[in-house]
């Protein structure tokens, strides 16, 4: 089975950025106590990793607004209705965080709820009530790709320790593997995506291990390495091989030794035994022609047809856990990888997890491992260092450094069958709603001007007219969907009637200022407040004044966390102010459509 629909057909846009700044005395998003890479964005070698462990609490103390977490669980809940035809999931399990503090963490719906799927009326068969099970914040799912994360880690540990080589060929430790041409594909080409793999090929239909790794080793690339990225399960099932040569150690054996037990994530396992089943979410009713195998509902064992051949153990697929484990493993990676008293990994070595390897492919960056800023599913918690990954069962696990946040996704959406369910629809909507409850504090004042998050709109805040030959400042926030979302300062010499680009530079302490002579910005500004300055065009003859707005667009599909104007002046040749939103009377005078004066 490929992985998610929804990364072959996402967007391909991307934009890059930095880190967290702040001007005039405010923070450009709200500092947490205890924040692990926030603040240093990985931190680097010489970075010292705080060991921040998780506690439940409040929004309030995780530095979210508990308003947004209330919408997040309740837009969640819409996806257990037809949406537009059949649910989404029959149930999920919701956790969302910051800093050290889970604020969120939410079961909805049911974990076993259909005993079969009948294709003739595109129906589910549902169990008798009493057999079937309500989703609670420890069920276990079937991470499918997400797994993938795993075996990353586990194969950056081994780097970190020396003995395994990021360049070196895949050959040097896997003679076999060089079979069809693959013998110049690298280490780093498989944790990228960019060794030429197409993305799957049915293992399963070998019936023994020798035939299956036959396959493999003969399979002949659909690109020649390092030349496109294409996602695929075999990279990473070669990776397993490589593990398992070089520490002579089975992949399950590797995930408990170096990864679960260390950090106490007891739920977290290949091929659970069967006292976990109760505590499990089902699956797939698996027959042809959807599925390679006829199964039945798959309730317990890996959903993932290859890995279930496999034996249950695959590098891409087949680790069952639940969110609080997932979290723990979020807030590791997130201290620079360290948790409490155990450390998984160096700060270095989170590093390359965290940073693109892909900047040859524009739209798929790529540390090792964790796929980046992928607004398809990261929603408005997208920026070029969030790093995530999703599962074909309905599972997703997106960690945002910039804000220090963390979201967790569970969902069993091919319950009963794959086909009920497309795209990202639930996993955007939550992280959209996350990524809204970090606030945003105004530099001035007890508010700012916020254009919204709402995609497919246009919103405008105009001010009143104003004599030509004056300049304009303020102070600017943007985090927009990179190639497709914009916020543009136009200027209007008839009243209104027509617009025209205003040339602006912005600014912000520690950088050079940027000009943007098209008198427009979008994409990634590093979450922080800019400073702007623009010349304001003389009146046209007749002295109609001028005047000035803002105007935000977004497209149908992504949003990032919007545009947010505060502190607007404009200054006479003089430096004495015409307009100033901070006098009662100016301020009455803006029209805002679609923004709106927002604390946050």
């Amino acid at each position: 089975m490929t992985e998610d629909a929804g990364r072959q057909g996402r967007s391909t846009r991307r934009a890059f950025g930095g880190g967290l700044l702040a001007l005039g005395g405010a923070v450009a998003i709200g500092a947490v106590p205890g924040a692990g890479l926030a603040a240093g964005a990985g931190g680097g070698s010489g970075a010292v990793a705080r060991r921040t462990t998780l506690r439940r609490g409040s929004a309030a103390r995780a530095g979210l607004l508990a308003p947004h977490l209330d919408r997040l669980v309740t837009e969640a809940e819409a996806f257990l209705a037809p949406s537009p035809a059949h649910p989404w999931y029959a149930g999920a399990v919701l956790l969302a965080g910051r800093g050290g503090t889970v604020a969120l963490h939410r079961a909805i719906g049911s974990a076993v709820r259909y005993a079969a799927y009948d294709e003739k009326t595109d129906t589910g068969v549902e169990l008798p009530p009493e057999r079937q099970r309500p989703m609670t914040g420890d069920t276990v799912f079937d991470l499918a790709s997400v797994s993938k994360l795993f075996t990353s880690i586990l194969a950056v540990q081994q780097i970190e320790r020396g003995a395994l080589d990021l360049e070196a060929r895949v050959t040097a430790y896997l003679p076999e593997f060089g079979g069809g041409g693959k013998q110049e594909v690298t280490v780093r080409q498989l944790l990228t995506h960019t060794s030429g793999f197409r993305s799957w090929i049915p293992l399963y239909r070998e019936p023994t291990r020798e035939g299956k790794l036959r396959l493999l080793w003969e399979e002949r690339l659909a690109n020649p390495p390092g030349t496109a990225y294409l996602y695929s399960d075999l990279n990473l099932i070669s990776l397993q091989l490589v593990l398992e040569e070089i520490t002579g150690r089975a992949l399950d054996v590797l995930l408990h030794d170096e990864i679960a037990a260390p950090l106490g994530m007891d739920r977290t396992r290949f091929n659970p035994p069967p006292s976990w089943r109760p505590d499990i979410a089902a699956t797939e009713d698996a027959r042809p022609p959807w599925s390679g195998l006829d199964r039945g509902m798959v309730w317990g064992e890996v959903h993932d047809e290859n890995a279930y051949a496999l034996g249950g153990v695959a590098g891409h697929a087949g680790v069952f856990s639940r969110a609080w484990d997932l979290a723990v493993l979020a807030r590791a990676l997130l201290n620079g990888g360290a948790y409490g008293r155990a450390r998984i990994l160096s700060p270095a070595s989170v590093e390359l997890m965290f940073t693109d390897f892909n900047t040859a492919f524009p739209g798929d960056a790529h540390g090792l491992g964790f796929e980046l800023h992928q607004h398809w599913y990261m929603g408005a918690m997208a920026t070029p260092r969030t790093a995530g990954h999703t599962g074909f069962t309905g599972t997703s696990l997106v960690l945002d450094p910039t804000t220090d946040a963390f979201l967790i996704v569970l969902g069993n959406s091919v319950h009963p069958v794959r086909s009920w369910r497309s795209g990202s629809a639930p996993r955007v909507a939550t992280a959209n709603r996350l990524a809204r409850a970090v606030p945003v504090r105004p530099v001035r004042g007890r508010t700012a001007w916020f254009s919204g998050m709402e995609s497919g709109a246009t919103a405008t805040l105009a001010l009143p007219p104003v004599p030509g030959a004056a300049r304009l400042e303020c102070a600017l926030w943007w985090d927009t969907e990179p190639d497709a979302d914009a916020v543009f300062l136009e200027a209007s010499r008839d009243g209104g009637a027509t617009w025209e680009p205003l040339p602006f530079v912005t600014a912000h302490p520690g950088e050079e200022p940027s000009p943007h002579p098209a008198g427009t910005v979008g994409g990634w500004s590093g979450r922080v407040w800019h400073r702007l300055a623009a010349e304001v065009p003389e009146a046209a003859r007749g002295s109609v004044p001028v005047r000035l707005r803002w105007r935000c667009a977004t497209d149908a599909r992504y949003v990032g966390r919007g545009v947010y104007v505060d502190g607007v002046r404009v200054l006479d040749g003089a430096g004495r102010p015409l307009f100033d939103e901070a006098r009662p009377a100016d301020a009455a005078r803006i029209e805002a459509v679609g923004w709106t004066a927002s604390r946050d």
